[in-house]
């Protein structure tokens, strides 16, 4: 029942002998030759038909060739106009006005030819009026000014220096007035509209539903299903379980408390983490004022409520009723209109009257045959009932023995009993029993191998 846990590694490269050897090869036990139950199940061979095939099938029988009539051609009738005239007006012709239309004159010059080789010799009109005179410069008529700087001392005062006279600035007074909350010698009056107008009335006691009484039915409960009532159950013992007594498996060797982890880790001595010590709160000394500049500057001020702006709204209700007329609906007034009928083309070609003859070549030569259903080989599944007990007995109900569950040396790190022999490159390890096993025909201790899976 073990299932090797190791990968091919291929580490130890001693693959001369093969890993046949397993436990349930060992401990396999073999019975007698019994066969196994013969299938009755056909052979899916080909039968082969030894009689003579005939090659005459329905479709030959039924269906005969006949002469195929080609199909008559019909003669497009010749086109025959109709005699009068035909009216051509529209209503574009009738309502459009025709209006006399003279040619439109060409504003564009009329292309003329020009000769290119003559030679010109004639002399244009501008170079004939326009031409080169001979002009003289002008000889400007101002009069120099030669600037001589002053010998003298500037020593005049502007009419600045004249008017003006410094004086002290004397600041302007400020009409603005001081910020000072004026303090009113009445009484806070803490009268409001809510306080005046608002009447406490009493409330009515809250109205509470009395619980009603669970009354039980005195009719008996009704648990018949449907289930129950059409499924009453087969007659029969029930089957015996084949499944063997789950025996707890159990030793009295002593435990060997020794693992693989308690060999490999061994312990450590570890040093406690230091803990860092609090400092302890000093308060400071003195003492603390809890005065704010906010508390120390602020004023307060008494102020009166603000008056509502709002209007009193004065319900007015009249008791005339509505007039709902309107321009939009005198001048305006439902028509009745109709439905303009669809102008719908006349049908050239007439509906064909009379029964429609729906027989066709299929339906007036087919005979129908009687069909012949194959006989079928599948056994009746008939249900024939029977009073005796059903034998349910197996022969492995009969020769099962149930056996003692043994722990697999593959579990132990070194199997008791067991002397290591080596390793294959799977990871199989090797084990050689140190009792000698006997055979009946030599009387040498033969010793025995046993693969173990660690």
């Amino acid at each position: 029942r073990h299932r090797c846990p190791h990968k091919p590694t291929r580490i130890y490269d001693n693959g001369q002998q093969p890993c046949l050897t397993t436990e349930y090869v060992e401990k396999y036990p073999k019975y007698s030759n019994i066969s196994p139950p013969r299938s009755l199940k056909p052979k899916q061979e080909y039968q082969v038909h030894r009689g003579k095939m005939e090659g005459i099938t329905t479709f030959k029988s039924d269906y005969l060739p006949y002469d195929i009539v080609k199909r008559p051609f019909r003669v497009q009738e010749e086109h025959k106009p109709k005699t009068g005239k035909i009216e051509l007006g529209t209503t574009y012709q009738k309502d459009y006005n025709a209006h006399k239309i003279q040619p439109v004159t060409l504003v564009r010059p009329l292309e003329r030819k020009h000769t290119t080789g003559g030679k010109l010799d004639t002399i244009p009109t501008y170079q004939d009026d326009y031409r080169s005179w001979e002009v003289r410069r002008r000889e400007p008529s101002k009069v120099e000014h030669i600037y001589h700087p002053p010998t003298e001392k500037f020593g005049n005062s502007t009419t600045f220096q004249d008017d003006f006279v410094p004086r002290e600035p004397n600041p302007r007074q400020s009409f603005k007035p001081p910020c000072v909350a004026k303090l009113s010698d009445v009484p806070f009056d803490s009268t409001t509209s809510h306080r005046t107008s608002y009447i406490a009335h009493q409330l009515e006691p809250k109205f509470i539903r009395s619980k009603e009484e669970y009354k039980p039915s005195n009719q008996p409960f009704e648990d018949l299903t449907t289930h129950r009532n059409d499924f009453q159950g087969l007659p029969g013992q029930l089957a015996k379980s084949c499944k063997p007594e789950n025996a707890k498996v159990g030793s009295n060797a002593h435990f060997n408390g020794v693992t693989e982890f308690q060999d490999r880790f061994q312990p450590w001595l570890v040093s406690l983490p230091e803990v860092r010590k609090t400092k302890e709160y000093v308060p400071p000394p003195g003492n603390m004022d809890f005065n704010s500049t906010s508390h120390l500057d602020y004023v307060k001020h008494e102020i009166s409520p603000a008056v509502p702006i709002r209007p009193v709204s004065n319900g007015r209700r009249i008791s005339v009723p509505f007039q709902g007329n309107t321009t939009t609906k005198e001048d305006f007034k439902a028509w009745g209109s109709c439905r303009q009928e669809i102008t719908k083309k006349q049908q050239e070609i007439p509906k064909p009257t009379g029964r429609f003859y729906d027989l066709t070549t299929f339906k007036s030569h087919y005979i129908p045959h009687q069909i012949i259903p194959a006989p079928s080989f599948k056994p009746v599944h008939a249900i024939v009932p029977n009073s005796a007990p059903f034998q349910g007995e197996t022969m492995y109900r009969t020769e099962y023995i149930p056996k003692k569950q043994e722990t697999c040396p593959a579990n132990y790190p070194s199997p008791p009993g067991y002397v290591y022999v080596n390793t294959d490159s799977q990871g199989h390890k090797f084990f050689r029993q140190l009792t000698p096993e006997f055979s009946e025909s030599n009387s040498n201790p033969i010793p025995k191998e046993v693969a173990v899976l660690s």
